[in-house]
């Protein structure tokens, strides 16, 4: 029985969120769906989502074109809400959760630009 390819990216990102867990910081996790993206600041027991920002926000989907939040504008302008609203929470540091994602295209965009606005990962 082959795994599917959610499967695999889910098998992928288990052993980075050990890691995480290990180092006992906030992670930045993020999701990606076709038409959206997501990020979420999640605390270090892992029990309460801190900071939450995603291209389905009033704010950040009026500033894009036709709504499209599926590309690496949209991408960045998450990362630097993320880091805003963490930094709001008193959050400085976070370990990077790309949840099997390679880092690459909107999910690199995301990171370089939430490290841009302050955030060190």
């Amino acid at each position: 029985m082959s795994l599917s390819k959610n499967d695999q990216r889910l098998r992928r990102s288990r052993q980075t969120r050990v890691r995480i867990a290990i180092q006992r910081v906030a992670r930045l996790t993020v999701f990606r769906s076709n038409t959206h993206i997501y990020a979420s600041v999640i605390s270090d027991d892992g029990a309460k989502v801190l900071a939450s920002a995603s291209t389905v926000e009033k704010g950040l989907r009026a500033d894009y074109i036709n709504g499209k939040g599926g590309n690496t504008a949209a991408a960045a302008a998450v990362g630097k809400r993320i880091a805003e609203k963490a930094k709001a929470a008193g959050i400085e540091t976070v370990a990077f959760d790309r949840a099997g994602y390679a880092y690459h295209g909107r999910v690199k965009a995301l990171a370089e630009a939430a490290r841009e606005a302050g955030l060190k990962f």
